[in-house]
């Protein structure tokens, strides 16, 4: 990753001290995610995201999350406009809670809001919502701040324990994405996983209960169902020949195109 946290530059703790006279004015600019093609996604968000965009798994071990494909080529981000707008109908939380995030030195015991002293909308002209009022205290927006962060680590702890539940029932697989542009050429994405839906079928019948009755089953097949958006992902590229005649075919990592027709090669930021 080239940027702390994909998308934040100098994220450094929010005090009085070094921000009392600070506001933020946080819009509908999402330049900075401009040059990422993936980002976090949690489960509680399967149900927005599975209709429009792609949801995929990436990280390998313990460090395995979903995340949401936002482009099908290395920093490159086909959501966000030339003018920062996003054009898709959901935003992802991650990107909703820039330019806050927290951090943690001590695996997570303990949480320190930081703020992204690099973010544009940080300013001491007043301009914003202010974190801090004249006397000090948190105002109603910091506030609002940390009660947004401290769902969303909660809902990571829950999609932790999901994609636990998919590597003890062996259930992900390495995958890659080609892609068929107009006028023939060829281009693939690597550096994600899936579920293999023949092994999910292949569960006995207690393991597909207990999927079930907490509502992971569910999860799993909002997944599954949300691969038919790679297609209209790669549509939103900007190609030289003005057409969208895209196709896209995901299978498994191990299928190798053949040398003399190899496609140009991408993965997950």
């Amino acid at each position: 990753m080239s940027k702390q946290l994909l998308i934040y530059e100098r994220a450094v703790p929010v005090s009085r001290q070094n921000h009392g006279a600070i506001s933020v004015k946080a819009g509908n600019d999402f330049g900075f995610a401009r040059h990422v093609n993936s980002v976090p996604l949690m489960t509680a968000e399967f149900g927005a995201v599975s209709p429009e965009y792609a949801i995929v798994f990436a990280g390998e071990g313990q460090e395995i999350i979903p995340v949401v494909l936002l482009g099908v080529r290395d920093n490159e981000n086909l959501f966000v406009k030339e003018d920062g707008a996003w054009s898709g109908k959901y935003v992802p939380a991650f990107l909703r809670r820039y330019p806050f995030v927290f951090a943690s030195t001590d695996a997570g015991d303990n949480f320190t809001l930081c703020i992204d002293e690099d973010f544009s909308g940080a300013n001491t002209d007043g301009i914003g919502e202010r974190l801090f009022d004249s006397a000090g205290e948190r105002t109603q927006y910091l506030q609002s701040v940390l009660g947004f962060l401290q769902a969303y680590q909660q809902q990571f702890i829950r999609t932790q324990a999901f994609t636990r539940r998919l590597a003890e029932l062996d259930l992900l697989e390495p995958m890659q994405a080609q892609f068929t542009l107009p006028g023939n050429q060829r281009m693939t994405l690597t550096g994600f996983q899936a579920v293999n839906a023949d092994r999910l079928k292949a569960l006995s019948g207690d393991k597909l209960e207990t999927l079930a009755r907490s509502d992971e089953l569910d999860l799993i097949y909002a997944h599954l169902h949300s691969l038919r958006n790679f297609t209209a992902t790669a549509e939103r590229l900007q190609l030289p020949e003005g057409g969208n005649a895209i196709e896209a075919s995901v299978g498994e990592a191990s299928a190798q195109a053949e040398e003399d027709t190899a496609p140009s090669a991408s993965s997950l930021n």
